[in-house]
């Protein structure tokens, strides 16, 4: 029987983004000084194919530092971590490696900077999610404001609106954000923005690739796990410019056959903590049930690298 057709429109750029690398890096070289196991406080990037492949190789990832034993390494995630874990590591004098990515850290240092000048400092992100937990972190409990949505930057009382500052979690929906911040002008037209967009150009790249191919897509798949922020804006971006029929999935044993029911062009694309072979491999299925047409569809090229920290890069 001849297969049907199926266009796929590739967006590029997808997948890994130097951040995280980086961190996948660091922990595969502590394995390799150090020896396994290794510790790693939270999941160091949000995807579960990552996270099973540094288990295999001898990675523990635990929540909390007190699961760690003294004379074991622990790495902190590429999402940052509040100023208080740091510090007990170095009380129980922990062999520590930060793999926080380079651009979580410029957040933390403006968070700072903001309120050494005496400013209100606000952070747009989502409650709960490691990132904003660390960046909230950077500064006593209360001292940085939260604002998850326009509803709270219309109606979250400032006692000092002449002295305002905010920072954004590098993960978000740039459009989403730039609502939020426009609402805040209008409401403080004196607020500091970051000198440089917090929204990182990963997130920013993918989700521009996934708008220029959303309308010209019968459907969407998005590479990631489900407590991806930055995949899970993909699946979003995608559905409001105009391909609603868009599912975030961890990988093609997800996919159910009868989804692709109907389509003749699918757009597919990766978060940023998702792995290029989680692509090809769903590639590859489709090509068992369709004759494929692949388009590369790249809005940017990234070139963007992060030193390693110093204990390792020797």
């Amino acid at each position: 029987m001849t297969q049907p057709p199926l266009t796929i429109l590739l967006a590029g750029p997808r997948g890994f983004c130097a951040g995280v690398d980086r961190a996948i890096e660091i922990v595969e070289l502590a394995i390799k000084k150090f020896g396994p196991p290794v510790y790693v406080r939270h999941e160091i990037v949000h995807n579960s194919y990552v996270v099973n492949t540094l288990q295999e190789k001898g990675a523990i990832f635990v929540e909390e530092l007190s699961e760690v034993p003294d004379d074991r390494p622990v790495i902190f995630s590429a999402h940052g971590v509040p100023k208080s874990v740091p510090e007990e590591a170095k009380t129980r004098n922990l062999i520590h490696l930060d793999a926080t990515c380079p651009l979580v850290t410029k957040v933390h240092v403006d968070a700072q900077r903001h309120k050494k000048q005496g400013k209100t400092v606000l952070l747009i992100g989502h409650s709960g999610h490691p990132e904003v937990t660390g960046t909230l972190g950077q500064l006593p409990k209360g001292e940085i404001l939260l604002v998850e949505n326009i509803e709270q930057a219309r109606s979250i009382e400032i006692p000092f609106p002449e002295s305002l500052s905010f920072v954004t979690q590098t993960t978000l929906s740039v459009d989403d954000t730039a609502e939020i911040v426009k609402v805040l002008k209008e409401r403080f037209p004196k607020i500091e923005a970051p000198r440089h967009e917090d929204i990182c150009y990963a997130t920013t790249n993918r989700q521009a690739a996934v708008k220029m191919i959303s309308s010209h897509c019968d459907a969407m798949i998005v590479i990631g796990s489900s407590n991806s922020s930055n995949s899970a804006r993909l699946a979003e971006v995608a559905k409001v410019n105009g391909c609603a029929k868009s599912i975030l999935i961890d990988s093609v044993k997800a996919l159910d056959p009868k989804w692709l029911k109907g389509i003749k062009i699918l757009g597919i694309t990766a978060g940023a903590s998702a792995p290029e072979i989680l692509v090809q491999e769903l590639i590859k299925t489709l090509e068992t049930k369709f004759r494929l047409e692949i388009k590369e569809m790249n809005v940017a090229e990234e070139t963007i690298t992060f030193r390693l920290p110093s204990a390792l890069s020797a």
